[in-house]
């Protein structure tokens, strides 16, 4: 949930990596990558608005089926994400009316106050507000971005299982650690060795515990 110490844009930035996750999955498949992240950070914006943590679900668990159902969308449209003038003009006024909202209401505002301001549909306000995000590379090594790291694992039968793992919610069946560990690798994209240095383990113990917990997630998924 988006604490009092950061804004709307911050929390989203904080979880782009799911975008980069989903849209890694499609490459190859006719789209523009720059499309499927757009279309994918719609998405994103919608479950920041949507996501109710009392209802006890990871937050990753709630995005990346609306991530993936707004590539999706791309895909049955048969088209990309144009950024047209008109666009481009509704970006600037949805910032502009976030920003005053935020400042009457005392908080960040919905996408659908955004968007009564505008008189737009919501996913059009959703779309403009996305026109104005800029995506992080997948290794962003630039300054502001310094030790931001979307590395994703390389296609294999573990990729087929996080491809699942993404619409299932069985990853909170997990014990803390392992969940923890699951998360890190397939939802954040971080390497063995990063996430070996933050759960206290050796990367020898990451590899091993994926192994495991990969097999066992399989047999889930499929009975």
């Amino acid at each position: 949930m988006i604490t009092a110490e950061e804004t709307r844009e911050e929390y989203i930035c904080r979880h782009i990596g799911l975008v980069h996750t989903c849209a890694h999955r499609f490459k190859g498949r006719g789209i523009e990558y720059d499309d499927l992240f757009q279309a994918g950070c719609v998405g994103l914006i919608k479950a920041a608005d949507g996501f109710e943590p009392e209802r006890g679900l990871q937050f990753s668990t709630y995005a990346v089926p609306l991530i993936l159902g707004e590539m999706r969308r791309l895909f049955r449209e048969g088209g990309t994400v144009k950024v047209s003038r008109a666009l481009k003009e509704l970006s600037l006024r949805a910032v502009r009316a976030r920003e005053q909202l935020a400042v009457e209401l005392g908080r960040e505002p919905t996408v659908e106050a955004i968007a009564n301001v505008l008189q737009v549909e919501p996913a059009e306000a959703a779309q403009a507000l996305c026109a104005g995000l800029p995506p992080l590379s997948l290794t962003a090594d630039d300054q502001e971005n310094e030790g931001r790291s979307w590395d994703l694992p390389t296609p294999s039968h573990e990729g087929a299982v996080t491809d699942r793992l993404a619409l299932s919610q069985i990853i909170d069946r997990l014990e803390e650690r392992d969940r923890r560990l699951i998360q890190l690798r397939y939802m954040n994209g971080k390497t063995q060795q990063a996430t070996a240095d933050l759960l206290g383990m050796s990367q020898v113990q990451v590899s091993r515990r994926e192994r495991v917990l990969l097999e066992w997630m399989r047999q889930e998924l499929t009975g």
